[in-house]
């Protein structure tokens, strides 16, 4: 295997500029992005957000399960972010898309489970770079920070991103650090 060493300095300057860039620049989705299947999850204090991204992901053609708490179903967001991520682990939703307050706690539960690579977040460059960087699985959004029109602009940007897009001349430090993150999953 290619050993391959980037100092900090040059990834970000040369990196993060050039995925800065990539942010602006619109992407058409795909047919086989369109047919993904999404499970979504909130706890109900992030009901609202979550049903406003579940509408959007509707009208752009996502078959999107829905496994969280119902305004008739109150499930808290340590019994929802399992149900997805088990989704995630059986191979039922390609990405999972969780809600809560801050996103933090639906983040912490979805990454004890194999396989699954949730990442927080709370920006459209942040939501892109968790596909970019990270090739994650699963984002998490709270209710507390992001307003339903910055959510879906999020979404969007992380469904539209190709791991390592707008980072390839980092591309195979990118998906060999992911291998040995993947390799350290001690999940269920």
């Amino acid at each position: 295997m290619e050993k391959f060493t980037v100092k900090r300095r040059t990834f970000l300057q040369a990196g993060l500029g050039a995925a800065a860039v990539a942010v602006s620049i619109p992407r058409i989705a795909t047919s086989e992005e369109q047919k993904m299947t999404i499970v979504l999850a909130a706890d109900p204090f992030a009901l609202e957000l979550k049903d406003a991204v579940k509408e959007h992901l509707e009208k752009k053609g996502y078959a999107v399960l829905d496994v969280g708490a119902a305004k008739d179903k109150e499930i808290p967001y340590y019994d929802s972010a399992p149900a997805a991520a088990k989704m995630i682990q059986s191979g039922k939703a390609q990405r999972a898309i969780l809600f809560c307050g801050t996103g933090a706690g639906m983040c912490i539960v979805a990454n004890k489970f194999k396989g699954v690579n949730a990442v927080c977040v709370e920006s459209v460059f942040s939501a892109k770079m968790a596909r970019a960087i990270n090739d994650s699985n699963v984002i998490t959004l709270g209710a507390m920070i992001v307003a339903p029109w910055m959510a879906k602009a999020m979404v969007d940007a992380w469904l539209e991103t190709k791991h390592t897009e707008g980072l390839e001349s980092f591309a195979g430090f990118l998906k060999d650090a992911c291998g040995k993150v993947n390799a350290l999953d001690t999940g269920q």
